[in-house]
């Protein structure tokens, strides 16, 4: 491995060596570097900055002071070749570039497998996003429709009741039309014997005067005078309508997942929920510790 504490580049030996090659572990100038990834071969290779580089002294073995060069697959730490004779004898080793190559092809695979699942989670909430959105509109025009058509049919149904009411109450107010006639007519009839009657007492008292008194008398009995009709009475029984009835004649809908939502809190009582499906609301009480 490079000695960290020269940093001069190791394929031209005279520039400050910058950057530092960790598939080849070399350190590079910035033109030499360039060069190598210009290469077929080390195109792909990963690159970091000598001054983020662990100093050289932590790579080592505490006690053998050895440079790590081995990875102790037993114990999954970082071993020198004397460890391996000593408390790691017996245990499976593989060398450190191949553990760190081993590492960097499993974290990419990692990498990318999980950058791949957000992304197919991500294409499919947003495809679930779109259509639900759709569902949503759908739903909302459903229940728009429904509406109108009831209250289409609340107006007819009114129009109905209110022309019947109408043809109805006047039948009734012909009868009594007539019956109001008939009682005038009558009263036209005796107001104008009475004028005779009056005229009548003017005149001489003789045979003539009780011939026209008999008459009159006669004529006083003609007069008919009808039973007052039965007075026709007319009102309105409403019935009483709530919300909830109103909810029902539109129907419903459902709402996987659904919970209820909280609403706001109610001091002393609990908290008020709302039902998105049917709007009913209920409180909850409060529970204090």
């Amino acid at each position: 491995m490079a000695q960290a504490a020269s940093k001069t580049c190791e394929i031209c030996m005279s520039a400050p060596g910058s950057q530092y090659c960790l598939d080849c572990e070399q350190y590079y100038c910035e033109n030499c570097k360039l060069l190598h990834k210009r290469q077929k071969s080390s195109t792909y290779h990963q690159f970091q900055h000598a001054s983020g580089l662990i100093p050289e002294g932590k790579s080592r073995c505490g006690q053998h002071k050895e440079e790590f060069t081995l990875m102790c697959n037993t114990c999954n730490v970082p071993v020198c070749t004397s460890c391996v004779a000593g408390k790691h004898n017996g245990h499976k080793f593989s060398k450190m570039v191949d553990a760190i190559a081993q590492l960097r092809g499993e974290n990419e695979t990692l990498i990318h497998d999980k950058t791949n699942e957000a992304n197919q989670n991500i294409t499919k909430i947003e495809d679930n996003l779109k259509s639900f959105d759709n569902d949503v509109e759908s739903v909302i025009k459903a229940i728009t429709d429904q509406g109108n058509m009831i209250k289409s049919m609340v107006d007819k149904s009114v129009a109905q009741m209110i022309a019947l009411v109408k043809e109805q109450s006047k039948k009734e107010k012909d009868k009594l039309t007539k019956s109001l006639s008939a009682a005038k007519s009558t009263l036209v009839a005796g107001q104008n014997l009475d004028k005779r009657r009056r005229d009548l007492d003017k005149t001489r008292p003789d045979e003539n005067m009780v011939q026209q008194m008999k008459k009159m008398k006669e004529d006083i009995n003609k007069l008919r005078i009808d039973s007052l009709p039965q007075f026709p009475k007319i009102s309105f029984q409403s019935k009483a309508v709530t919300e909830d009835d109103i909810r029902h004649l539109l129907g419903s809908y459902t709402l996987s997942g659904y919970s209820p939502i909280k609403e706001k809190e109610y001091q002393h009582h609990g908290w008020l929920y709302r039902c998105s499906d049917c709007g009913k609301e209920y409180i909850e009480p409060a529970r204090y510790s």
